[in-house]
């Protein structure tokens, strides 16, 4: 067997996509008598500055001779790859060996390079280590990626499906034309085992993509069969072409376990804390709260804090958010950058339901008012007092359980909860 691994090819600007010369380099190959066993789509560290859009890497397994594949994919490569984008950093990695057979420090490589930042030089040096064909234009950096793209199979366990369906390459840079009417009907018959293909509440196709590129719509699922079934649905521009891919996406392997104290710039982690401060939106429509750590006895404790956003892209999300409580106990997904997580799901593990609130009078009904610095309260009209705030129950928005952003706001690796196994209630999107 051979895995062909390559990354890098696209341009937020210029267009293209790594899926495109993916799927022409496979059409290559099986041109030549080749067989191509499957196509895997590997979402890398969304948090990457230099990332194009997705950061999305590609593996081709097939039993073709390496040779031939370096040959073939280095052409593929060069003749569609946006290089014209000084940002693209095309890289191509040939290895000769079964995808379950990947050494381990290149399934290892795979792993980090989903949930950390590596350097070029990381690459070179087990490229070199191990003889892998390679190629690279422009400083290398796809070189990365692609190798990632080698050692994934072995390294991860959880996989979803991707059909997707490609533009006439006359149509390119035009507007897609995608009955939508058709796109939500096929939704309908294909949830829950095909999901983010819509945004029912926000009334988006999810699965039409916005920037320019070749792609017509990806349809997304836990099932081969299902994701297809859906695409054959809908309705629109001709096809010219489409693909399975096996893919990381919707699977949350960006993530790691972390504690507040450890959190680190350019990484995902799944956190633990209680609501520090009260919900407040701000300029843009962003909603900000702040989570602070506990102690192994739940009380809250003096550890660092650390601010969370659901941004305005998540739409209703941040109404979730708002609904928060200081003294929640939450557990938090999402990226952190320049100090601040940004907010993909969290779980609402214990909830407030009582608040202190100024005393009500218990002749005439009215509250209280404050007889001064640590002087307790008092009724003016009816000289009633009394010591301390008192406790009363509070109605609650949110009950507990998991809350994720909507579909239209959803990151490409981030695991909907329609896909289950979450260890609370989930309230999922649709």
């Amino acid at each position: 067997m051979t895995v062909v691994g390559l990354d890098d090819t696209d341009s937020r600007e210029r267009g293209m996509c790594t899926t495109y010369v993916a799927r022409t380099i496979a059409d290559r190959l099986e041109r030549t008598g080749a067989s191509v066993s499957r196509l895997v789509l590997v979402r890398l560290n969304p948090a990457v500055e230099y990332k194009t859009r997705g950061n999305a890497a590609l593996a081709i397994h097939t039993d073709c001779e390496p040779e031939l594949a370096l040959e073939i994919a280095h052409d593929r490569l060069e003749a569609l790859a946006e290089t014209a984008d000084e940002r693209t950093q095309p890289g191509l990695v040939v290895a000769d060996h079964d995808p379950d057979e990947a050494p381990g420090d290149v399934s290892r490589f795979a792993r980090r390079a989903i949930g950390t930042h590596l350097e070029r030089t990381d690459a070179t040096a087990l490229i070199d280590r191990h003889d892998y064909r390679s190629w690279h234009s422009g400083n290398g950096r796809g070189r990365i990626g692609a190798l990632a793209a080698v050692g994934a199979w072995r390294e991860l366990e959880d996989w979803s499906f991707e059909h997707i369906s490609y533009r006439e390459s006359e149509r390119w840079g035009t507007p897609r034309e995608v009955d939508a009417e058709s796109v939500f009907a096929a939704a309908d018959r294909g949830y829950p085992a095909v999901w983010d293909t819509v945004d029912r509440e926000e009334g988006e196709t999810v699965c039409v993509p916005n920037a320019p590129g070749p792609i017509l719509y990806g349809i997304r699922g836990d099932d081969p069969d299902a994701v297809r079934e859906v695409a054959a649905r809908i309705e629109g521009e001709p096809v010219a072409a489409s693909r399975l891919f096996v893919t990381n996406q919707g699977t949350d392997a960006h993530l790691r376990e972390g504690r507040l104290e450890d959190v680190r710039d350019g990484r995902a982690y799944r956190l633990d804390g209680r609501v520090a401060s009260e919900p407040e939106t701000r300029r843009g429509g962003h909603v900000f709260v702040t989570l602070e750590g506990t102690g192994d006895d739940g009380e809250s404790d003096e550890r660092p804090t650390l601010e969370c956003a659901a941004f305005e892209p998540t739409k209703r999300f941040r109404d979730r958010v708002r609904a928060l409580r200081v003294g929640d106990r939450l557990t938090v997904c999402g990226e952190v950058s320049r100090g601040t997580l940004k907010l993909e799901k969290f779980a609402l593990r214990e909830l407030v339901d009582r608040e202190r609130v100024t005393p009500t009078c218990p002749d005439c009904g009215r509250r209280m008012e404050s007889a001064g610095r640590d002087q307790g309260y008092r009724c003016r009209d009816c000289k009633t007092s009394a010591t301390e705030k008192e406790t009363v129950p509070l109605e609650r928005d949110l009950e507990e359980g998991w809350y994720e952003v909507p579909p239209c706001a959803r990151r490409h690796v981030a695991k909907p909860l329609v896909r289950g196994g979450f260890d609370a209630p989930t309230h999922p999107e649709r």
